[in-house]
C-alpha cells in the first residue's frame, strides 16, 4: 500500500462513525500490484538455477548426488536493503495509544511494525512469518516486537479499533494478551471480511468470535477518541519516521518496507545480535 491512497482516510476525520463508513467502503484489495512494486526484491531469498544440456547431464550423472549437497549448504539468504535510518529513541517514545509489544524491553533487537489490517502483504507476514519469529527470537529474549496501526481505509481502522477495545467493556482499552490474538484472527480471516460486500456485518461476525456482542461492537466503533488516536498513530509514523507502505519495519535504527520471509527476517535479526 502507498500514501497515494491516503486520501481515503480523509473520511476518518469527519467524526462519522466507522461502523457506518464500513458499510459502503470496500477493502484495498487492488493495492496488491502497487505494494508488490514497492516491496524490495532483497526481501526474497535468491537462488540460481541453470539448465544443463543433454551431454552435460550425461557427464554429470555419476557426480550429481555429491554436487547437490554442497550446493544446498552454500545457499544463503540475501539481507534486505534498508530504506533509511530512524532514531529508535524517538520511535520508542510514547504515542497516542498504549504500546502493543511482546518480548523483553532489554532485548538487543527491537522491531516496530507499522501495518494495516486490510493489507494482503501484512496478512502474508503475520500468517507465514510472525509466529516463527516470535518463537525463535521474541520468546527467547532476543527481540522485542511492537505492532502499530497504519490503516489506509476506514475498514482497516475499524478492525484496529475492535482490536483495541475490550469485548466485555469497550470503553476500556485491551492489553497485548487480547490485542495480538485479535489481530492474528483478523489476518488469518482477512479474505473473509476485508473484501466482503457488507463490511460491517463481516466485522461483526469476526468480533463475536472474540467475545463482542452487537452492543459492545457498536460502542467500540462509535468511540471517536479511539478513532482519532488510531489516526494519530498512523500520522506519526508517516510524518516522523517516513512510513509510506505496509508493512514497514523499524529495526534497530533502520527502516525496511515489504513482507519478509522467516529466513530473511531471521538473517536480518542474526546480523544484529
Amino acid at each position: 500500500m502507498s500514501l497515494s491512497e491516503m486520501s481515503l482516510m480523509k473520511r476518518l476525520a469527519t467524526g462519522v462513525a466507522v461502523a457506518a463508513l464500513a458499510v459502503t467502503l470496500a477493502a484495498c484489495s487492488d493495492e496488491k500490484k502497487e505494494e508488490a512494486a514497492k516491496a524490495p526484491e532483497t526481501g526474497q531469498t535468491t537462488t540460481g538455477s541453470t539448465t544443463a544440456t543433454s551431454s552435460e547431464t550425461t557427464a554429470a550423472t555419476t557426480t550429481s548426488e555429491t554436487a547437490q549437497a554442497p550446493a544446498a549448504e552454500a545457499k544463503s539468504v540475501e539481507l534486505p536493503t534498508a530504506d533509511g535510518d530512524v532514531d529508535m529513541a524517538e520511535v520508542l517514545k510514547a504515542g497516542a495509544l498504549p504500546e502493543m509489544a511482546l518480548g523483553e524491553e532489554s532485548a538487543p533487537v527491537t522491531i516496530v511494525e507499522y501495518m494495516s489490517t486490510t493489507c494482503p502483504h501484512c496478512a502474508a507476514f503475520h500468517n507465514n512469518t510472525f509466529d516463527a519469529i516470535k518463537t525463535k527470537y521474541v520468546d527467547s529474549g532476543k527481540v522485542r516486537f511492537v505492532m502499530r496501526e497504519f490503516p489506509f481505509d476506514p475498514r482497516a481502522a475499524a478492525a484496529f479499533m475492535l482490536a483495541r477495545c475490550k469485548p466485555q467493556n469497550p470503553a476500556e482499552l485491551s492489553d497485548a494478551a487480547q490485542y495480538f490474538p485479535m489481530i492474528s484472527m483478523l489476518m488469518k480471516q482477512q479474505e473473509t471480511w476485508a473484501a466482503a460486500q457488507d463490511g460491517r456485518e463481516a466485522l461483526l461476525q469476526m468480533s463475536k468470535l472474540a467475545g463482542f456482542t452487537q452492543e459492545s461492537f457498536q460502542a467500540c466503533l462509535t468511540n471517536q477518541k479511539l478513532l482519532d488516536d488510531v489516526n494519530a498513530v498512523r500520522e506519526r509514523g508517516a510524518k516522523e519516521f517516513g512510513v509510506a507502505a505496509t508493512p514497514t519495519f523499524l529495526i534497530n535504527g533502520k527502516r525496511y518496507s515489504g513482507d519478509m520471509s522467516v529466513d530473511t527476517m531471521s538473517a536480518l535479526i542474526d546480523s544484529m545480535l
